[in-house]
């Protein structure tokens, strides 16, 4: 007989219906159960899953801050963020050594070889009349002249190499771009003409475009040194202007980004 009751309570709890609540026990039943003096009890909200501490193949930081109220993990400082702010990058070896520019004066006595250059293009102030604002460059391609505009109807005249014939160009350009000792890839057009050219050639005394750059707008086209100082005053490159190393530095360190530049 104790069997049948037992199988017959179980057939009952199995024919519940499917939506029928499962059987719990609430915060508020077991308040309602303490005496009525017993103070509420209140229970704490349940703690945020962790995520990506537990898996942390699923993406560490990121998953663990969708998941968690936890803020992403702070990533280690680069070596730029750990730099000190009053450190300055070590100048080039070469600078010291070409500051005085020993390849421009071999140039100008012919002592390397090569005809002098003429004394016309060496650096000088000059007067200079322009309507252009201090602080402007103006390339002047048929006399081979780079003018650096100061106050007062002056300015600072440097000799130059410009391109030759079916290479020169005019407009107006700013400086985009400085860069020191640069390394140098020649452009595709460039390549095409003259195939044996390296494909890269890294910054240093017999890298073309020698101590400095400046580059001018979106084009290939540079003001910038040269390891062949005997070209100045001449046709010779390929729409760049190529100074001598010392007069590259002096004018890349009077001028900034963001400089107008005047082609003529």
């Amino acid at each position: 007989m104790r069997r049948i009751c037992v199988s017959a309570l179980l057939l009952s709890a199995l024919s519940l219906p499917a939506w029928a609540d499962p059987l719990a026990i609430t915060p508020n039943a077991f308040n309602a159960a303490q005496a009525p003096d017993a103070p509420e009890q209140t229970v704490p909200p349940a703690a945020p899953a962790q995520v990506a501490s537990a898996q942390p193949n699923l993406g560490g930081g990121f998953i663990q801050f969708l998941f968690g109220d936890a803020a992403p993990a702070a990533s280690a400082p680069s070596a730029e963020q750990t730099m000190p702010s009053n450190a300055a990058p070590a100048p080039a070896p070469q600078a010291d050594a070409l500051a005085n520019d020993p390849d421009a004066a071999a140039a100008a006595t012919g002592d390397d070889g090569h005809p002098p250059v003429d004394p016309k293009y060496d650096r000088q102030i000059v007067d200079y009349g322009t309507e252009e604002a201090p602080g402007t460059i103006i390339i002047d391609t048929p006399h081979k002249f780079l003018y650096l505009v100061e106050d007062g109807g002056k300015a600072m005249r440097y000799g130059i190499g410009v391109g030759r014939p079916g290479f020169t160009w005019a407009g107006v350009k700013t400086i985009t771009a400085k860069r020191e000792w640069p390394d140098w890839r020649p452009p595709v057009a460039m390549l095409k003409r003259q195939p044996e050219l390296p494909r890269f050639m890294a910054g240093g005394l017999q890298n073309p475009l020698g101590a400095r750059a400046m580059y001018l707008g979106s084009t290939d086209y540079r003001i910038h040194g040269s390891n062949e100082p005997w070209t100045i005053g001449q046709d010779v490159s390929s729409g760049c202007i190529r100074l001598r190393n010392a007069d590259v530095i002096d004018l890349y360190g009077r001028v900034k980004v963001g400089t107008k530049v005047v082609v003529m």
